[in-house]
């Protein structure tokens, strides 16, 4: 199941460079997960200090 980052994204970018297959980006407002790319690895969540990167 793929992650996504919810609504209490403060748009840090930890995740973004934590993604192994680089599918983390900027999006409006907050950081957006390709849910086609994603391989569920789970270290987007792991940095996030907000805890916004969620298993879908």
């Amino acid at each position: 199941m793929a992650y996504v980052i919810n609504d209490d994204c403060i748009s840090c970018g930890a995740c973004e460079g934590e993604c192994p297959v680089s599918c983390i980006s900027a999006g409006d407002g907050k950081f957006v997960i390709d849910e086609n790319e994603c391989i569920e690895c789970g270290a987007c969540a792991g940095v996030c200090p907000v805890a916004a990167p969620n298993a879908q």
